[in-house]
């Protein structure tokens, strides 16, 4: 593909703070954006120069979206697969594509994506039924973390369960729907590797960052991330692995657990710009949203090059309404646009340099 000229336009699919991100950068490159999402008044949309208000099934507006954009992108990984396959069905240059997609839309056969290409994972198993789940739950050794397949996301559709819980109450807990029972695996920390790849499979992946998470949803993400070369450096080829398998074209992410020993276990993929990934525009020369831009636009990725030790702070519901002056001058502060604070969700996020990067 030919690079996209500055005044090009780039589709979103997705109206929600990811996106309105994606658009900033986009704009601040010359390009110009359209958001297609299904709610009146999203996030992306207030920044963008255009929204195209409809369902992400409709396939009239989706063959006019894919007639005004010279190149489509998402922001969130629940775009249905059969519509980006769709648009692509009618020429349209969609980044990242499918694949990646579809991999992390089902918790199941994203574990088992994982370990076909060699990146192992925490044990899984598959549960249909109440009955399955008490067989899965013996073989896991009596505890484990029970999520829905589909559609799960910051804490949504989990439970924790250990033997002698209502197996039965878990399993409606979560809609009795098909689930994933993994086992609790004894990490030391957690980490994420966000990584950008361009279409000729170029890469370049940003430091890892430690992440900590309370209720299933992230808190803070801190760089450095305390771990040694040897372990940065695997964790960086096995997203590399990652986005390369999947023939990603953008930036994805890649949630592992670390042990005591060393050893990196796989949590979750994502297709898209990530959480974790938010500290990148404050502390690197080039940050995750600009990143995916260029990948997206065929321009040529920016260095991730960390100038700064950092740490990120999700604000969750009501704690976005505190006043900036109460954040330091190290601090960086972004709010998301949401109309209403609902406790647990993401309304913005502060990001404080802490120090220049040795």
């Amino acid at each position: 593909m030919t690079a996209l000229p500055a005044g090009a336009v780039i589709g979103i699919l997705g109206g929600g703070q990811l996106g309105r991100m994606l658009a900033s950068a986009a704009a601040r490159l010359g390009f110009d954006v359209h958001i297609l999402a299904p709610e009146d008044d999203p996030p992306a949309a207030r920044v963008a120069a255009k929204h195209w208000q409809a369902a992400y099934e409709d396939e009239d507006t989706l063959t006019a979206f894919a007639r005004a954009c010279d190149a489509i992108t998402y922001e969130f990984e629940n775009i249905p697969v059969a519509s980006v396959e769709f648009l692509m069905e009618k020429g349209a240059i969609v980044r990242p594509g499918a694949k990646s997609l579809e991999v992390s839309q089902d918790r199941l056969s994203e574990k088992r994506f994982l370990n076909s290409i060699g990146i192992e994972t925490g044990h899984f198993e598959a549960v249909d039924s109440a009955d399955d789940l008490e067989k899965a739950l013996t073989l896991l050794g009596g505890e484990g973390l029970l999520k829905t397949r589909r559609d799960g996301y910051d804490g949504k559709g989990q439970v924790r369960l250990k033997t002698g819980d209502d197996l039965a109450a878990a399993y409606r807990a979560i809609g009795d729907v098909p689930a994933v029972l993994e086992a609790f695996v004894p990490f030391e920390r957690e980490i994420s590797v966000v990584i950008a790849r361009m279409e000729d499979g170029t890469t370049a992946a940003f430091e890892p960052s430690m992440n900590d998470h309370s209720g299933g949803i992230l808190r803070t993400s801190i760089v450095p991330c305390g771990l040694g070369e040897d372990i940065i450096d695997r964790a960086r080829s096995l997203a590399e692995t990652l986005a390369r398998e999947t023939g990603h074209v953008g930036v994805m992410a890649l949630e592992l657990f670390v042990l005591e020993d060393g050893t990196l276990l796989a949590n979750e993929v994502a297709p898209r710009v990530h959480n974790s990934g938010h500290w990148t525009p404050e502390a690197c020369l080039t940050g995750q949203f600009e990143q995916h831009i260029r990948a997206v636009a065929g321009w040529p990725l920016g260095p991730v090059t960390r100038v700064f030790d950092a740490e990120m702070r999700n604000l969750l519901g009501k704690e976005a309404l505190s006043p900036p002056d109460t954040y330091t001058e190290d601090a960086v502060l972004t709010l998301y646009g949401k109309r209403e604070a609902k406790a647990g969700r993401k309304m913005g996020h502060v990001v404080w340099r802490t120090g220049r990067a040795s």
